[in-house]
Formats: structure tokens, sequence, C-alpha cells
């Protein structure tokens, strides 16, 4: 079940980010376009990547906050140890 972003996150879901990106890469891995498609498949990698890595990361802080977690209670929890 993909979830909608928030205003200020993605325009596109994780999963759809991350099917693009794997299409991205087999194109680029199988070769047969000439510099100017393989600097444009790099560079729409890159934004999916990059879409990927904001889902992931609100993921993320959205388990912290469901567990009670916050950034200064896991930096406190790893200092004790």
């Amino acid at each position: 079940m993909a979830e909608t972003p928030s205003p200020d996150g993605p325009a596109i879901s994780y999963e759809q980010a991350r099917d693009e990106l794997i299409s991205v890469v087999q194109k680029l891995e199988t070769g047969g376009t000439s510099l100017e498609e393989a600097l444009a498949l790099w560079e729409r990698g890159e934004q999916l990547a990059g879409i990927c890595q904001q889902w992931l990361d609100g993921a993320r802080e959205r388990l912290a906050k469901a567990s009670g977690q916050t950034d200064q209670g896991q930096e406190a929890d790893s200092e004790e140890m």
C-alpha cells in the first residue's frame, strides 16, 4: 500500500520511484544509448534515488516516533554503551 506523501515530500510513491529506478539502471547496463541519452538516464536515476531516500528517511522518522524514540534519545542510548 503506497502512502500519500506530505506536501513537502516526493510527488511519486516509493514503489513507483524504485521501479522506475530499476528500469533506468537496466537501460544503462544494457547500453546502446547515445551519450546524451545515458546522461539523461543517469540524472533521472539520481532524482529517483533521492526520492527513494526521502521516503526511507520519512519511514525511519515515523518508526522512531512510533516507538517513542527521538534523535536525542538515540544519541543518549549510544553514549551509555
